[in-house]
């Protein structure tokens, strides 16, 4: 079982929904943005890579999500499973609303159902060590650097039972 529930993991300001087919359009024109990918592999993206990679043809390795604020596409985040219990999120928001706490907050919400659905124990995370910006917002989401990787800086959350990433005052 994946866990992917139809209507979306809410959490205080965002929701996850799981991308399809119907987003093609909206994802294409994010990952063909420069700013978008800066810190998604920094080249923008084809619609044909877009299609294949982040409309959930990748079921059930990777799942695919749009995150909303209300209605409003804001970002687009994914599961990868590595194993039992664990394996890692990537997330990305478009950058007017980047600082806003929503990244936090998604990330919270699937960590959440990443522990409490699929039973998850360790949910990591790989940002670029030098995007002072994303692991600040890791940071809130209750993730602690673990390890750095080349320009990649291995970040880790470790959920307890009753307990989900909480903002860091």
């Amino acid at each position: 079982m994946h866990g992917k529930p139809a209507d979306g993991i809410s959490s205080d300001m965002t929701c996850l929904i799981p991308a399809t087919e119907a987003h093609l359009d909206l994802l294409a024109c994010w990952f063909a943005d420069p700013e978008f990918v800066r810190n998604w592999g920094g080249q923008p993206l084809t619609r044909e890579k877009v299609a294949a990679k982040y409309t959930g043809r990748r079921r059930p390795d990777v799942e695919s999500f749009l995150i909303l604020a209300q209605t409003i596409p804001v970002g687009y985040a994914q599961y990868v499973p590595a194993g039992s219990g664990r394996g890692g999120i990537d997330m990305v928001l478009l950058p007017q609303f980047q600082g806003r706490g929503l990244g936090p907050d998604a990330a919270r919400a699937l960590v959440r159902h990443l522990h409490t659905v699929l039973g998850w124990k360790r949910v990591t995370v790989d940002p670029e060590a030098s995007n002072t910006h994303a692991i600040r917002a890791w940071a809130k989401a209750g993730f602690r650097p673990v390890s750095r990787e080349g320009s990649q800086l291995l970040m880790e959350c470790i959920p307890g039972p009753g307990i989900t990433p909480a903002p860091i005052p």
